[in-house]
């Protein structure tokens, strides 16, 4: 973890201060269950460090970043939309889409994705 922790709503829901639906969880990865799903499949990958932006990535980060894709390309495997196919989204600032300033990875999947998103 970083030495200055911000409390975002993934900080909350890591320290289970606020419910979620989870599906994967280690160390260093949390994955759960989007409330506001924008497919029949919509699961969020999250770091447990509160990272605000990709734009805050370090190198040090490289591996948790890889991590995450293989935490998603897993749960997409287990969810059973791996061949059909899904979308992976990282939204960056507010005119790329982010609404929470913690990254994290969407995983969507279960309908025909169209571009662009929405």
């Amino acid at each position: 973890m970083s030495e200055i922790e911000t409390e975002t709503l993934f900080t909350r829901i890591r320290d289970r201060e606020i419910p979620a639906d989870f599906v994967y969880e280690d160390d260093e990865i949390m994955a759960f269950r989007d409330v506001n799903p924008q497919a029949p499949l919509h699961v969020l990958v999250v770091p447990k460090e509160p990272i605000p932006t990709v734009n805050d990535l370090e190198p040090r980060h490289a591996e948790l970043i890889g991590r995450m894709f293989l935490v998603a390309r897993d749960i997409a495997r287990e969810e059973g939309v791996a061949d059909e196919g899904y979308r992976l989204a990282m939204n960056t600032n507010a005119a790329g889409g982010q609404a929470v300033y913690h990254i994290h990875l969407h995983l969507m999947g279960g309908r025909q994705m169209s571009w662009p998103p929405g």
